[in-house]
């Protein structure tokens, strides 16, 4: 198994859409960046399911805060069409880890995830000062990995959580 570099990722994504929207300055040497989406699934005191909110309206300026210690789900502004050839991990940007962000370890994107949004599982771990959400904003990096072969099956037929275009809770 090897990592794609930046060349590769941009034939790539220009060729098969690989993640849409494309967008050429996002790639870095060996990943490239995603974006916050426009969907939050937040904890609440009436009820142990977590309540899907819109931030579409926030901004750098007027962010959603995501309190100390809070969790949340949410999800990519970019859709996955993940070939059968490749399968990916998502890492959190340094950056965001920097400033407090915690991404839990449900970081694997199986070869045939498509026509879905990431689901992120995020946790603000400052004690005292809440962290601040936008949709656009960089948050993590996807890391294409070239596979030694196809599966003999994809998650194009096994997986859960394909032909999801909003954050979504766990199905199991």
């Amino acid at each position: 198994m090897s990592v794609l570099c930046d060349w590769e990722i941009k034939a790539r994504c220009q060729k098969s859409q690989m993640i849409q929207p494309f967008d050429p300055s996002m790639v870095n040497p060996a990943s490239i960046d995603v974006r916050l989406g426009s969907y939050l699934m937040v904890e609440s005191i009436y009820s142990p399911e977590l309540v899907r909110i819109n931030i579409s309206d926030k901004t750098e300026d007027d962010p959603f805060m995501l309190q100390p210690g809070e969790f949340c789900l949410a999800e990519t502004l970019e859709i996955m069409n993940i070939p059968d050839d490749i399968s990916c991990e998502f890492k959190l940007k340094s950056s965001r880890a920097r400033e407090g962000f915690q991404h839990a370890l449900a970081a694997w994107i199986d070869p045939g995830f498509n026509s879905s949004r990431l689901t992120l599982e995020l946790k603000n771990l400052r004690l005292h000062h809440a962290l601040a959400l936008h949709p656009g904003k960089r948050i993590g990096q996807v890391i294409f990995h070239e596979m030694s072969n196809v599966p003999l099956r994809s998650y194009r037929e096994t997986g859960h959580y394909n032909n999801h275009l909003t954050v979504m809770p766990s199905v199991a």
